[in-house]
C-alpha cells in the first residue's frame, strides 16, 4: 500500500529555499550597491579629483634653512673698535633629512683624501659608533641570545628603552683593544664624521675653520685653520661627489680689549648652551647657532646676532632636495657703541692696578688685600664712564701673581663700604624728621648699657657740638648714632639699654635704597647683585647708619653719589649708548636705530634744600678745615664734594679656618661741584687686617684719578675744536690686544 507524503514537512522544505533564496538576493543586490559605489568612487576620484591629487603626489615641500651672519660689532664712546669680526676660510657640511649614517661615513671618508683634521677631539664614543658602524654582524654577536631575550622580555620597558639598553650593552662589550686598533687615516675619518654627526639637518656645522692661525700648536697637533691648498682641494670637488659638502667664509670674535664686560661667545662647537635651548628654540635659533653667554654680549643678544639669510630647499615627496633657493640674503647685527672710552678706561685701570700691586707689596697687613673697584657715572644721564675692576690671582702655569681684569664684580659682589653712606644717613634723618638742617648735637662716646663704648674716631672720650655739615666734614659717628636713635623714636640716654624695633631698620633702609643702595641699581648687564640685608638686630642699627651691616656693590655706591650730584633723581646706569646700522663702508659709523635716553628710577623725597645742605657737607669734605679728604683735594684745579669711608669687616680664612678682622676702604664724590660732569666711587676690600690699619689710602688714589679724567678731558677738547669731521668715524683701537674668542678658551 503506497504511502501519502507527508505535506506539513514539504512546507517546511519549501519556506527554508524561499529563505535561502531571498538572503542571497539581499547578499547579491547587497554586492551589487557596493561595487556600484566603489565604481563611482574612483570614478570621481580619477574625473573629479584626478588633477588635485596628482598635482598633491608631485607637490614640494619648502623647508627653510637659516644660516649665519656676522654679528654686530662693538665700539667705544669715541668709535673705536673694541670687539671685532674676524673673516677666516671654512669648510662646512649640511645633511639633509633623508641623510643616512653610511652616506655621511662615505663623504667623510672622500673629505679626509683632501683636508687634515686634527683627531684630539675623538672621544670613546665616536670611536665606538665607527667600529659598529665598519663591525655590524659581529656588533650583533656580542649580546647572547639569553641577554637579548632578557632585555625583550622586560615589559617595564618600552621598545625605545629596549633598543636603547641592547646598544648600551654592545658597547660595553667593544673592547679597549678593538677601539685602539684603528689606523690614523681610519681616526680622521672619524675626526670629520663626528663633526657631520654634531649638526643638524639642513644647518650648515663647520668641518674644518673654526681655531686660530696664530696658536700654537702642541707636538703631531694639526691645526684647524683651513689652507689655501685645503680650501682649493675641496672647491674643486663640489657638487655630488661631495654632496652636502661647502667651502664658505665664516667668522670669529676678537676683543681689542680685556675689559671682561664685553662678554663672550659660544664657539661654533659649542652652539647654544643646554640651559637656555627652550629659550632660544623659541626665536628661531638654531642649535649650533652662536650665541653670547656673558655680559654685553649676552645681554644685547638679540640685537648683535643680526637677521640670518634664509634659504628654501624645495624637497620631493621623498624628502630628497631638488632645488635650493634663497629667499632673504640676511643682515649682520647691529652695532653697539659703548658709553665707555677706551683711553679713559685704559688709563683708569692702569692707575688702579699699580696702586693695588703697591698697597699689597706696602706691608705684611695686606695679606687679605686682592681687589679694586673704581666706577665713574655721568649723573645725569646714567652713562657709564669707567668701570674698573682689578684681582690679584696666582698665575696657573708660572704659580706667581697677575693681575686680571675684575670690573664685572663691581656690580656683581658687594662689602660693607662704612662712612661713605653717612650723607644717606642725614637724609634719611631729615626725611624721617629725625634731624633737622643745621641741628647741632653733642659728638660722644655712645654707651650702651652691656657693650663697649660706640664713638667717633676723632674723639674717643669727650663733647664736641657739631651741626649736619660739621658731621660729615668730620666724618662722625655719634652724630649718626643719635640720628639712628631719633629714626627708632629713641633718645639717647646713656648707659641704657636699646629696644630698637624692626620698623627702625626698615625706615633707614627705605631712605638707603631711594639713594640706590641695598638695591639693584638696573644696569644694562646680567648678573646684578643686591648685596646682603644684614637682619634686624637691635643693637646693629647704629652699625647700620655709619655702613657698617648691610653690604653694597661698588656700582650701587655710585650711583648713591650720582643721585646727590645731580640733586635727588636716581638714573639707571647703562654701558651701551646707541644701537646702530652696520657701517656700509667700514669707514663711517652706521645710522643711529636707537639712543639710550636718561631713565630716572625714583626721585628723592627730601626737598631740594635739604640734597643741598648734605651736598655742601660733602664739599667740606674736601675743602673744610677739618675734611677727611683735605689734604688730597683742598688744592685741585676743580671743584668738587666727596665722602671717606673705612668699614670694619671679616674675611674668611679658610686656612686658619676662622674669620680675619679687615678693614674696607672706601670714597665717593662727584665734580664740578655745581655742574657735576662725573660721579665716582672707589672701593677696595680688605686693604688691611684691621690691627694694622693706619691711614685711608683710597683719598689720594681717587685725587690721582679724578685727575687723570679732567687731564684726558682738556685734550680730547682741544682735538674736537681742530677737528671738523661731522659724521663719526671708525677709529683704531686705542691698545694693542686682540684676544681671539678661541684664545679665550
Amino acid at each position: 500500500m503506497r504511502k501519502t507524503p507527508n505535506k506539513r514537512a514539504q512546507s517546511v522544505k519549501a519556506k527554508q529555499r524561499a529563505n535561502i533564496t531571498f538572503r542571497m538576493n539581499i547578499l547579491f543586490f547587497s554586492i551589487f550597491i557596493l561595487f556600484t559605489m566603489l565604481i563611482l568612487r574612483l570614478g570621481y576620484l580619477q574625473i573629479v579629483k584626478g588633477e588635485d591629487y596628482s598635482r598633491e603626489i608631485q607637490r614640494t615641500e619648502e623647508v627653510p634653512v637659516n644660516t649665519s651672519v656676522p654679528r654686530g660689532r662693538i665700539f667705544d664712546s669715541e668709535g673705536r673698535i673694541l670687539v671685532d669680526n674676524k673673516p677666516q676660510k671654512a669648510i662646512t657640511y649640511t645633511k639633509m633629512q633623508t641623510t643616512t649614517a653610511k652616506d655621511m661615513y662615505e663623504i667623510a671618508e672622500k673629505l679626509s683624501l683632501l683636508i687634515e683634521k686634527d683627531t684630539n677631539a675623538i672621544t670613546k664614543s665616536d670611536l665606538q659608533d665607527f667600529w659598529l658602524f665598519i663591525n655590524s654582524e659581529e656588533a650583533n654577536n656580542l649580546v647572547t641570545t639569553k641577554e637579548r631575550n632578557e632585555i625583550e622580555n622586560d615589559e617595564d620597558l618600552s621598545k625605545k628603552e629596549k633598543n636603547a639598553a641592547i646598544n648600551r650593552l654592545i658597547r660595553s662589550k667593544i673592547t679597549e683593544e678593538q677601539l685602539n686598533s684603528f689606523s690614523k687615516d681610519e681616526l680622521e675619518i672619524i675626526a670629520i664624521y663626528r663633526e657631520m654627526a654634531s649638526g643638524y639637518a639642513l644647518s650648515p656645522q663647520i668641518i674644518k675653520g673654526g681655531d686660530v692661525a696664530n696658536k700654537v700648536l702642541k707636538p703631531g697637533q694639526i691645526s684647524e685653520e683651513v689652507t689655501v691648498e685645503e680650501f682649493a682641494r675641496v672647491s674643486e670637488r663640489l657638487g655630488d661627489d661631495l654632496k652636502g659638502v661647502n667651502t664658505t667664509t665664516d667668522w670669529r670674535r676678537v676683543k681689542n680689549s680685556t675689559l671682561a664686560i664685553l662678554g663672550t661667545t659660544t664657539l661654533p662647537k659649542e652652539g647654544i648652551p643646554k640651559n637656555r635651548l627652550d629659550y632660544f628654540l623659541s626665536r628661531d635659533y638654531s642649535r649650533n647657532d652662536r650665541v653670547g653667554k656673558s655680559y654685553i654680549e649676552q645681554q644685547y643678544e638679540e640685537v648683535l646676532q643680526g637677521q640670518k639669510s634664509v634659504v628654501k630647499n624645495i624637497t620631493d615627496g621623498k624628502g630628497r632636495v631638488i632645488d635650493v633657493q634663497t629667499v632673504y640674503e640676511g643682515e649682520p647685527g647691529k652695532d653697539l657703541v659703548l658709553t665707555i672710552d677706551s683711553e679713559l678706561q685704559t688709563e683708569m685701570e692702569a692707575i688702579l692696578e699699580k696702586k693695588l700691586v703697591e698697597m699689597k707689596n706696602s706691608n705684611s697687613g695686606t695679606k687679605y688685600l686682592d681687589r679694586a673697584f673704581v666706577v665713574m657715572l655721568d649723573p645725569y644721564t646714567g652713562e657709564v664712564l669707567s668701570l674698573v675692576g682689578k684681582q690679584i690671582v696666582k698665575d696657573s702655569e708660572t704659580g706667581k701673581p697677575t693681575v686680571r681684569d675684575y670690573a664685572f664684580a663691581a656690580f656683581t659682589t658687594a662689602y660693607e663700604v662704612g662712612s661713605t653712606v653717612k650723607p644717606g644717613t642725614v637724609l634719611t634723618g631729615y626725611r624721617e624728621n629725625a634731624l633737622s638742617p643745621g641741628q647741632t648735637l653733642i659728638d660722644q662716646p655712645i654707651r650702651i648699657k652691656g657693650s663697649n663704648p660706640k664713638s667717633s674716631v676723632f674723639n674717643r672720650t669727650g663733647r664736641i657740638p657739631m651741626n649736619d655739615l660739621e658731621a660729615l666734614e668730620r666724618s662722625s659717628n655719634s652724630y649718626m648714632f643719635q640720628i639712628a636713635y631719633s629714626v627708632a623714636g629713641r633718645t639717647y640716654q646713656p648707659n641704657q639699654g636699646i629696644n630698637f624695633g624692626p620698623e627702625s631698620f626698615q625706615k633707614m633702609r627705605n631712605g638707603y635704597a631711594q639713594l640706590g643702595l641695598g638695591v639693584p641699581t638696573g644696569i644694562d648687564l646680567p648678573g646684578e647683585v643686591s648685596g646682603v640685608e644684614g637682619g634686624i638686630e637691635m643693637g646693629k642699627l647704629l652699625d647700620l647708619s655709619i655702613g657698617q651691616y648691610d653690604t653694597y656693590t661698588p656700582l650701587q655706591l655710585a650711583q648713591f653719589v650720582a643721585t646727590l650730584a645731580n640733586g635727588g633723581n636716581r638714573i639707571q646706569p647703562h654701558v651701551v649708548k646707541e644701537i646702530r646700522e652696520p657701517s656700509s663702508d667700514g669707514v663711517q659709523l652706521g645710522k643711529i636705530v636707537k639712543e639710550m635716553t636718561p631713565n630716572i628710577l625714583n626721585t628723592l623725597d627730601n626737598t631740594r634744600a635739604e640734597i643741598e645742605r648734605v651736598r655742601q657737607g660733602m664739599q667740606r669734605v674736601y675743602f673744610g678745615n677739618k675734611g677727611t679728604a683735605r689734604s688730597a683735594f683742598s688744592h685741585a684745579a676743580y671743584t668738587g664734594a666727596g665722602k671717606t669711608g673705612t668699614a670694619q669687616s671679616f674675611f674668611w680664612d679658610a686656612d686658619k679656618q676662622q674669620n680675619i678682622q679687615t678693614v674696607n676702604l672706601t670714597h665717593v664724590g662727584f665734580a664740578p661741584y655745581d655742574n657735576p660732569e662725573i660721579a665716582y666711587a672707589v672701593v677696595v676690600p680688605h686693604a688691611f687686617i684691621e690691627s694694622s690699619y693706619k691711614t685711608n689710602l683710597t683719598t689720594a688714589l681717587t685725587k690721582e684719578l679724578v685727575d687723570k679724567y679732567f687731564e684726558i678731558k682738556q685734550k680730547n677738547n682741544a682735538l674736537k675744536e681742530n677737528d671738523s669731521t661731522a659724521t663719526p668715524l671708525i677709529k683704531a683701537p686705542y691698545t694693542n690686544d686682540s684676544i681671539d674668542e678661541e684664545q679665550a678658551e
